[in-house]
């Protein structure tokens, strides 16, 4: 029993199969730089206020030190009677410096412990995805001056409806992409709040300095409430639900950049280093990466669930259940990090297939809502408008032809304040260029967008 925190209690050896049922050793070691951190900031602000002494603070950080750079190079031994890495890393302490390591608890429990070390995860995690996220908003950035020539169908339920510039479309993925990370960088300032010091559940009758591990460890403050420190788990599910956004974001790029790959689309061509092969059929040349990671959203989204059916019948204050809390945390990060990590590469080597582009882009009559906002301006009612070219497109079905090849006697029946400057808005690149509106598809527009974000991806100011 002298293996165990809390053997003094108990007679009797616990049963091996419990202590594989229970332990979390196999998860969570990778927290042990982090409990490291946080053991030696509690040994800093123990020994300052007097509950330990400086040789001993000493000793035990530079111990510690000793044991992170063991488990580093991994040579350390793990053992599942020890159950988690906090037991492990004091286990060790202990071995090694006798009483002084049994100090190292003092004024603390396993509850605002693995709080601290979760926290202090998390927020390295926040810094790494959204340092991924802007590398893929960077890389739309760098390509759009090669596009900037290039006009493409937009979809509504996947029928083409207006034409835009490529570019536009590059840049409608930074808007989003931005969104996840203002959440996470959100989401990380009011997880930077720290629980050390909070101990099982209320608190501690020792003269702790919360305040000080709090500075120690680079957090904005410290956690008001000892209660609901030991129970809260809501900045976990708020990161794997932003996680979860992100990887919805993912998955519909990638699903679109899937079609564009289509024989049936023809938009877009990826590198050979990017795609796979059939082991039947030699002609193939499938987007796997991306079909997976649109295939691995759904893993992070069950992440996410995981986590509230796990925190939704709980009693505060701390319940063991909470021990299941990191591995849906660790998956949700660590898939979403492989995604991103593949998906700048993607934008950065992908190809637009021009000539395909241009063959067909006249297709789906996309200049029809710049004729309706034609006869807008020359002040016929919209719904009048909108009926109008109706009749117009259903003519050129008809006649198998294009709203620009209609004649101007034949758009003048249909309208007759309709005069020969209607050839400069028909067409798919004269429509684009009638965009007027902020934010919208128009030459204008789309480059005064794309200096903002060239601007705002070098940290001018804006």
């Amino acid at each position: 029993m002298s293996q165990k925190a809390w053997g003094g209690r108990f007679s009797e050896a616990t049963d091996a199969r419990v202590e594989r049922f229970t332990e979390s050793i196999s998860f969570d070691a990778r927290l042990a730089p982090y409990d490291i951190r946080g053991s030696q900031a509690h040994a800093t602000m123990l020994a300052e206020v007097g509950l330990l002494a400086p040789q001993e603070r000493d000793e035990i950080c530079r111990t510690l030190d000793e044991i992170g750079q063991e488990i580093a190079r991994g040579e350390f031994v793990f053992r599942i009677e020890l159950e988690d890495i906090h037991m492990h890393i004091e286990r060790a302490l202990i071995e090694r410096t006798g009483d002084v390591g049994r100090k190292l608890h003092t004024g603390r429990s396993r509850n605002d412990q693995v709080a601290t070390d979760v926290k202090l995860f998390l927020r390295d995690a926040h810094d790494h995805v959204c340092e991924l996220l802007e590398n893929l908003q960077r890389a739309f950035v760098e390509r759009a001056p090669r596009d900037l020539d290039v006009v493409l169908p937009a979809y509504t339920h996947l029928q083409r409806a207006q034409p835009v510039m490529a570019v536009h479309y590059w840049l409608a993925w930074c808007e989003k992409f931005e969104r996840d990370r203002s959440r996470l960088m959100d989401g990380r300032r009011r997880a930077n709040v720290s629980p050390l010091g909070c101990a099982a559940l209320a608190g501690s009758s020792l003269p702790l300095n919360r305040q000080r591990t709090a500075e120690l460890l680079g957090f904005e403050g410290v956690a008001r409430n000892s209660l609901d420190v030991s129970s809260d788990r809501d900045f976990l599910i708020e990161f794997v639900g932003n996680l979860a956004q992100i990887a919805v974001h993912l998955s519909s790029w990638a699903e679109e950049w899937i079609l564009w790959c289509t024989t049936e689309f023809n938009l877009l061509q990826l590198r050979d280093a990017y795609t796979t092969g059939s082991s039947i059929m030699p002609q193939k040349r499938n987007p796997d990466v991306l079909e997976l990671i649109r295939g691995k959203s759904a893993r992070v989204i069950a992440d996410c669930q995981q986590l509230f059916v796990l925190a939704k019948g709980l009693p505060l204050a701390y319940n063991r259940d909470l021990q299941e809390d990191k591995l849906p945390v660790f998956d949700a990060y660590d898939t979403v990090v492989a995604c991103l990590e593949l998906c700048a590469a993607i934008v950065e080597t992908a190809e637009l297939k021009r000539e395909s582009i241009s063959a067909r882009l006249e297709e789906g009559f996309l200049d029809a809502t710049s004729l309706m906002e034609y006869l807008i301006r020359r002040g016929v009612p919209m719904r009048s408008g909108h009926e109008t070219v109706g009749s117009l497109v259903a003519l050129c079905e008809q006649q198998g032809c294009r709203l620009a090849d209609l004649s101007l006697s034949q758009l003048q029946q249909a309208c007759d304040c309709i005069e020969d400057d209607v050839y400069q808005i028909l067409g798919s690149q004269n429509a684009v260029r009638a965009f007027v509106t902020e934010g919208s598809a128009g030459p204008a527009q789309v480059e005064q967008q794309l200096a903002f974000w060239t601007r705002k991806l070098k940290n001018e100011d804006l």
